[in-house]
Formats: structure tokens, sequence, C-alpha cells
């Protein structure tokens, strides 16, 4: 006996260094935080930003081999007057707006800015064709990869993603006339053996992004099998590390993100002129697309075309092509080549690469990137991850607990069920279940979303999370020894009033920190939302540190994003821990031997 109060001594230490150790890492955390805050600011010019005049580039001189004009079937002679477009009957989603989904992370064609609004060269051209038939535009952000799918299905009116027509999108949706050109490049490290597209072989890890007409280029024209990503930025950066040996890229994209001391280079371009680049809808709405067709013609007519190409996107238009229908004028553009042989930069003057260190300290710890995500992060970042989760963990929680007592039901049609749907939402991909309610559900009740996914986003989460979250019930429900059900029951309970107050009560606190966990998941997991297209407004934490990834070329926003899930979940999962050691001991206070003992032996 002797030997017990060091025993509870022991224990009361340890649940007091374990809160120490938990307040410690919050503290460090935070500290750090304010560190990168306290950094110098800056963060270089930003990506998502008109570059001007000055960036000026000419047609490139290095095409591939073989490039063909092509036959351009597409473009329309003419346009419908602009006076004579009726906007009540474009099958708009909402008469009076256009819908547009769009996509953040290809400036400067198409990206967020500091200010949180969507924009680029194609954003800013959609909204004076826009205003020219008295609309207002609504962006929303999404992934490229169901973009089309999304305008065909009804989600956006419009699709702005700087996509370029192929026969197989034509199959799918609708396209406007052209209002860019292209070109797409290889980007090579410097150094490289690869010299153009001719020496790629099935042994070169060619990085593109998925879903563009550049995996489609190297995949069906080139017979070979790239390397996947979800946007440039990424892609870019796995050429830099080394982890790729090619990437096939817009060239508007490729020459943004190239710097001095990056270690790369454009090595060749290609293009085709009958694969321009237009603005997509939905297939059967040809009187949308004619009026996007007359208001396109009219900002190319009144100058508009010319201000925002020159400074957005500055660079020689390709000999036999230019913007809007055949009828439209040429647009009267600077002389572009003439501009970017008087800032051609010296060869001398080019910077050294970079160490790989300096690599991995630039694109992941700059301190100034730190301190300008942090504000976004929080204010539009954190209140919508949190929303998303507490609404989704709330619903999942409670319908969980309804699969869970279904689960275990004497009742076949009870039980049935219940296994069915958990196998069915446990088994499939939580990006799939997402696109399935936002996409498959969301035109049915568009009259009371005002088509508008963020909340079925929330409810697909939902779905998804209640059946974990049952199978965590059901456990812990079970676990409960068999004797507490007959013991409740000699004393004249009912089963269902013996499960609810004495059997299922126990099994909730057994599995709390499976619960916990659960809910760890659902906050990371409400990323995916983005891929059914949000307003600015409605960006969780990992859409802001994406966004500013995009602006700014470099993963350090991500990173940023990161800490901000560490200052959620760390302290969720001691708070959990903290509560699960309380329900079992309860107060920090003496405690019996003999139960100390129990406690110890249960464990």
């Amino acid at each position: 006996m002797a030997g017990l109060p060091a025993v509870r001594t022991y224990s009361a230490g340890s649940r007091s260094r374990a809160r120490s150790r938990s307040i410690l890492a919050v503290l460090l955390l935070a500290v750090g935080i304010a560190a990168t805050a306290c950094g110098s600011g800056g963060g270089g010019p930003s990506q998502c930003a008109p570059p001007g005049i000055a960036a000026a580039s000419a047609a490139p001189t290095n095409l591939a081999t073989g490039t063909g004009a092509g036959v351009d079937r597409y473009t329309t002679d003419g346009v419908v007057p602009l006076n004579a477009v009726d906007t009540s009957k474009l099958g708009l989603s909402t008469p009076g707006k256009l819908s547009v989904g769009t996509i953040s992370d290809a400036p400067p064609s198409i990206c967020v800015n500091a200010a949180g609004v969507y924009t680029g060269f194609d954003n800013e051209l959609l909204r004076a064709i826009g205003a020219k038939l008295g609309l207002q535009v609504e962006f929303s952000g999404t992934e490229f990869a169901p973009l089309l799918s999304q305008v065909a299905g009804g989600r956006f009116d419009v699709g702005s993603s700087n996509i370029t027509t192929t026969d197989e999108r034509r199959r799918l949706v609708g396209f406007t006339n052209g209002y860019d050109f292209g070109y797409f490049s290889l980007v090579l490290p410097n150094g490289s053996a690869i010299k153009g597209f001719s020496d790629l072989n099935r042994g070169t890890r060619i990085a593109v992004v998925q879903g563009t007409v550049q995996d489609d280029y190297v995949v069906n024209q080139l017979h070979l099998d790239p390397v996947k990503f979800p946007d440039y930025n990424t892609a870019y950066a796995n050429l830099k590390s080394g982890q790729v040996d090619a990437w096939v890229a817009p060239s508007v994209q490729a020459q943004g993100l190239v710097k001095p001391g990056d270690g790369t280079s454009v090595a060749q371009n290609t293009f085709s002129l009958d694969n321009f680049v237009g603005y997509a809808v939905r297939k059967n709405n040809q009187p949308l697309i004619d009026a996007l067709n007359s208001g396109l013609d009219a900002v190319i007519a009144d100058g508009t075309y010319a201000r925002l190409y020159a400074d957005w996107v500055p660079r020689q238009l390709p000999p036999g092509w230019k913007p809007g229908s055949k009828a439209a004028p040429v647009p009267q553009l600077p002389d572009f080549a003439a501009i970017a042989a008087q800032h051609k930069p010296d060869d001398t003057a080019q910077q050294a690469p970079k160490s790989t260190l300096r690599q991995l300290k630039d694109t992941f710890l700059d301190w100034s990137l730190y301190r300008k995500a942090f504000p976004d992060l929080f204010k539009t970042g954190l209140p919508n991850t949190l929303v998303l989760a507490l609404v989704s963990g709330a619903l999942g929680t409670v319908l969980g607990m309804l699969l869970a007592v279904a689960g275990i039901s004497r009742t076949r049609w009870l039980r049935w069920p219940a296994r069915v749907y958990t196998d069915i939402f446990r088994g499939l991909p939580a990006v799939v279940i997402i696109l399935v309610i936002g996409l498959g559900v969301g035109p049915v009740v568009r009259d009371i979303t005002g088509n508008n996914p963020y909340w079925l986003g929330a409810i697909a989460l939902a779905l998804l999370a209640s059946a974990y979250i049952g199978e965590i019930f059901r456990s812990g429900i079970q676990s409960v020894e068999p004797g507490q059900l007959e013991a409740a029951r000699a004393i004249g309970f009912g089963y269902r009033q013996a499960m609810t107050l004495v059997v299922i009560p126990q099994g909730v606190r057994r599995v709390l920190p499976a619960l916990m966990n659960q809910f760890i998941a659902l906050i990371k997991d409400s990323s995916l939302i983005y891929f059914l297209g949000l307003l600015a407004s409605q960006r969780e934490l990992f859409a802001v540190g994406r966004d500013l990834n995009a602006q700014t070329g470099n993963l350090s926003p991500l990173v940023a994003a990161g800490l901000v899930y560490l200052l959620l979940t760390i302290p969720l999962t001691h708070l959990v821990n903290y509560i699960d050691r309380r329900m079992r001991t309860g107060p920090d206070r003496p405690i019996d031997p003999v139960e100390q003992a129990v406690i110890t032996e249960g464990r």
C-alpha cells in the first residue's frame, strides 16, 4: 500500500506535463506565426497584375517543325448587331447576371488578385463584353478539370479559363469566336539533353496540367504518358526541383513563371490557328454564344480589346490570326516585336542558377509572403473552413448516430440499408461524392440554393462523414459489455431506454478520440468544396493559400495555410484527450487507490 500514493502522484504529474506540452506547442506555433508577421514585407510583384507594355514579347521563332496553321472552320463570318441582342432570351441561370466559372492559378490570363477579385486578361475582357450587353458578370472559382462539365450541366453560364477549343471539347460545349490564340511551350532545365518536342520519348517525365490541351497534345499527338498535376505552379515547382524532365505549358503561363535564376528556359513553342482560345457556353445555348460574339466584336471595334491585351498579355499575334469574327476589325496593337527588342535583357546579366537549398528556401520559406498570406487566411479562409467543418460535422454526427443505431438494429430493414449506405459512402472518393451532390443535385435545387453550391458542399461532406462516424459509433456501442444492457433491463428499463440512457452514452465516451480525428479530417476535406465553384468570399484555407501561390508563383502561402490548419487541429487533439481523461478520472483530485488501479488496468 505504501506504493499507491506514488502511483497517484505520477498520474497527476503526467496529466500536468501533458497539458504543459500542449500549451507549449500552441505557444511555439503562435510565436512562429508572429515572427513571420513581423518579417520583411513585400513579397515581390504580384503575377496577378497587368505586366504592362514593358513586358512585350515578339512572336516566337523557335516553333516546332511541322506546325500547321490548320483550317479555321469555326470563326463566324459576322455577328448579330449589338442593339439586336435580347438579353431576356439568353438562357441565363439568373436573369441579367452572367454566371462565370473560372480558375485562379494561371496568371496573367486568369487569377485572383490581392483584393480577392477574379481578374486577368480573360476575365477583364469578359467583364467588358458583359458591360456591352448590359449584364452583371459574377465569377466563381473552380478547378479546370470539371469546368466544362459544369458549363454543360448549367452550373455556370460561361467558362472563362483560357480554354483552347478542340473538336473533342466541342462535343461537350459550345464556344464563342476566339479572343486569344493557343501557343504552348516546352519548358526545360538549362543544359537538358532534350532540345525540342521531337526529343520527348517514353522515358521522359513530362509535366502537364490535367485536362488541358497540353495534356491532350502529349497523350494524343505525341502518344506519351505525361505526369499530371492539378495546377501550373505545382507542375513548374516539380520541374525546378528535378522531379520531372520537361513541362508542356501555355506560353503565357510559361513566360510568367520562368524567372532568371530558376535554371529553366522555354526551348520550343507550337500552335495551331484552328484551335483558338474561346469562352465555353452550354452547347444548345446559341443565343448566348451569339450575344458574346457580338460583345467581343464591339470591344475590339472600340479599342477596349487592344488596351486590355497590351496591359495583360502584350505579345505579338501570329501571322494570319485575329480575334473576333471574320468581319471584326484588326485590333490596333503596339509593335510588340520592336518593344520586346528594346527591352531584351543582356545575356551577360543573367543570374546564375540558384543552389538547391536556396531554391527550397525561396519556394517554401519566403517570410514576406507568410506575412502577406496570414491576413487573408484568417479573414476569409479560416471562417469558411470552420463553417463548413462545423455544419458538416454536426449533420454528419446526427446522421452517423442514426446509421449506428440502424446498423445494430434487430430489424434487417433498418440494418441492411445502413450497411449499404456505409459501404458506398466509405468506398467512394470524397471528390466523387462532392461532385455528384454539387453537380447532380445542384440543378434540381437551384431555386432553393440560388445556384450557389456552398451549402451543397457542406451537405456532401456531411454525407461522407456520416458513413465513418456511424461506424465509429457502432464500434463504441458494441464495445460496451453486454452486462450493462442486462443490468439496465433487470432494474426495469425497456430495451430502447437501456440503450439510450446506459449503453450509448458509454459507447460515445469511448470513441471521443476517434470522433475528433474524423472532425479533423473534415476540416481538411473542406478544401475539396472548391471543385464545385465558389465566390472569392467563400474560399476556405487551402483555396486562399493556393490563390496567393498563383499570384506569387511561390509555395510559401500554401505552407502558411498548413500552419493555420495546425493551429486548428493540434489544440483540438489535445482538447479531446483532456476531455477523455476528465470523463475517465474526474477533476484533478486525489483518486481512490482502487479506482486508480481499475483505470490503469482498463487502459
